[in-house]
């Protein structure tokens, strides 16, 4: 009997299960990824568009491309899921499977503070990127803000790696002395979730550049008329240019399918992946799984990477009668870019007990271009 399965997102997640699949799958089983963009973006690679390190084509790739390796692509938005009979609405098409892989993410909502949307920059976007890489070239000295619009959010490292990057070019410009860059952030510290020490070091990297840290400063609303940022807190800061990290949440098919859970994201087992629904796994950014410390496991490509390996192996293994896959072990890394050619890794299991397990390097030159090559091999194997 031949089987079959879907893949929704072509994003991180869903293109490394979808490869492994295909290669773990004897051809005679169909293996079929839906994906609303003809485009991959490695989100990794946006912050070297914003200081002019790369160009957007460096770091896209057609999705179609998969299709080379045996892999149907199916472009459009989905709109509907029903996980207990496998079967998703994608425009007027009706796609079924015995497996079902959810591997959607996480949306970008800017428009639920007001006025935030008109006031910056998305730059977790490619767009918002290259809006920002061009404003920063514009910009002749002034008031820099980067902001996390909401406590949690995909890439925990990327604001602080942004407002140093912003920091080095404004130096290598001769402009920083005439500009000033603050960070203001939802959260109670930088990247939490990695344990006090990290959190230390990320603040002191800031500290060294001149960056000025505002931590649980969560935005009420943004005038982008008067450039001015408006916080829950009481207080408020003027701004020339602003980048910001946009409030996330799981896209609306998966809200209305019955797959969230409290936290508003995809509850899992987090050795299997498993969802409630036979059959149907989820990963990447749109799953919510907690820690033992309270904390949820940060979004971020290399887990996604992580659990779409052990997916694959766990359908193949259904499917074929092979070696049941092994636990998702939550081990990650990660490069922080603090400018100047320079970036600091990042590295740990994330499972560990009672809190995750989790160094940071110092920052140096070989980690930089170690990142870049990451981006490079990423691309090449998986896009």
């Amino acid at each position: 009997m031949h089987a079959s399965v879907l893949v929704l997102g072509g994003g991180v997640g869903g293109n490394v299960a979808a490869t492994e699949l295909r290669r773990l799958l004897p051809p005679a089983h169909a293996v079929t990824l839906v994906e609303r963009s003809e485009r991959f973006t490695l989100g990794a690679s946006l912050l070297r568009i914003i200081v002019g390190e790369a160009s957007p084509d460096d770091l896209t790739r057609s999705v179609s491309g998969l299709s080379r390796r045996g892999v149907e692509v199916v472009t459009g938005d989905v709109e509907r899921i029903d996980p207990a009979a496998r079967r998703v609405t994608v425009g007027a098409r009706q796609l079924g499977a015995d497996h079902l892989v959810i591997a959607l993410g996480a949306d970008l909502e800017p428009a639920t503070v007001p006025g935030l949307a008109e006031a910056g920059h998305s730059f977790y976007s490619l767009e918002g990127a290259i809006a920002l890489r061009d404003a920063l070239a514009r910009f002749d000295g002034g008031r820099n803000v980067v902001l996390t619009a909401a406590p949690a959010y995909k890439c925990p490292a990327a604001p602080y790696e942004t407002a140093m990057l912003i920091d080095g070019s404004l130096r290598r410009r001769g402009i920083r002395d005439r500009s000033s860059v603050d960070l203001y952030a939802a959260e109670p510290a930088p990247m939490g979730v990695a344990g006090p020490a990290v959190s230390a070091a990320v603040r002191g990297l800031l500290g060294t550049k001149g960056i000025s840290y505002h931590p649980e400063h969560q935005i009420a609303r943004a005038d982008a008329a008067a450039h001015r940022l408006h916080f829950a807190n009481g207080a408020s800061a003027p701004y020339d240019l602003l980048a910001f990290v946009a409030p996330h949440r799981a896209p609306r098919a998966v809200r209305e399918s019955g797959l969230t859970g409290e936290s508003g994201w995809v509850p899992v087992d987090r050795a299997t992946l498993r969802t409630r629904f036979e059959h149907v796994w989820a990963i990447g950014d749109v799953t919510g799984i907690p820690l033992s410390m309270g904390k949820p496991l940060p979004k971020a490509a290399t887990f996604a990477t992580g659990e779409a390996e052990v997916v694959a192996r766990a359908i193949a293994a259904e499917v074929t009668g092979g070696e049941p896959a092994g636990p998702y072990a939550a081990l990650g890394e990660c490069w922080v870019e603090t400018g100047d050619g320079r970036a600091a890794r990042g590295h740990g299991d994330f499972f560990g007990e009672p809190t995750p397990v989790v160094a940071l390097e110092a920052p140096s030159a070989d980690a930089h271009h170690a990142k870049a090559a990451w981006e490079r091999a990423w691309l090449d194997r998986w896009a």
